[in-house]
């Protein structure tokens, strides 16, 4: 197994002779060479060591070789897997577009690294539950990899939604691009809604 502290610095050595646009992480399958010292906050936050990564595009390099192997986070090159951990989602969704309305409506993000998203088939939303009881948006992003959708946007995009029945059950959710993104049964947020 490798010494972690070389790990990142070969890492950022071979990501920074790379093209532009995402490589290949998904064909690239090296020995996992241990975990290293970096973690996502539930913010979005990267930190390396303990301390905050304070470069936007060291951030976004790293985000371009984040790969997800079942329930584990990895960044990958073709020579090396390290281990890393991620707290809650490895993107937060910054920025929304909307067009539209109901089927016809499109929405767009941004993350925090610069991906653009328009959900779809290949991009889909899903919802959590906070533990408080709010809900927690996700937009995927790629290979199996999501944001969560801020604060601030998540009121804007909880605005869109509206209530279908889903399978004999009124759900409450969000439409974009011909699909429904259902949420939680209508009866919760009527009584979210009523208790406010």
């Amino acid at each position: 197994m490798s010494d972690p502290g070389h790990s990142i610095a070969r890492l950022v050595a071979a990501l920074q002779g790379g093209k532009r646009g995402l490589p290949p992480v998904e064909r690239w399958n090296p020995d996992f060479c241990g975990d290293i010292d970096m973690r996502i906050a539930a913010d979005g936050t990267w930190f390396y060591m303990g301390t905050p990564i304070g470069r936007p595009a060291l951030v976004k390099l790293f985000s371009s070789v984040l790969r997800r192997d079942g329930d584990d986070y990895v960044l990958v090159t073709p020579v090396e897997k390290l281990g890393i951990v991620v707290e809650d989602a490895p993107f937060q969704a910054v920025e929304m577009a909307v067009e539209g309305e109901g089927d016809a409506r499109s929405i767009a993000f941004r993350t925090h690294v610069d991906d653009l998203v328009t959900v779809g088939p290949e991009h889909a939303i899903r919802f959590e539950r906070e533990a408080k009881g709010g809900l927690k948006p996700y937009v995927h992003v790629r290979r199996g990899l999501w944001a969560r959708v801020t604060r601030a946007l998540s009121y804007d995009l909880l605005a869109l939604g509206e209530v279908r029945d889903v399978e004999g059950i009124p759900m409450f959710g969000v439409a974009a691009a011909g699909i429904f993104h259902p949420a939680v049964p209508a009866s919760e947020i009527e009584g979210e809604i009523e208790g406010s």
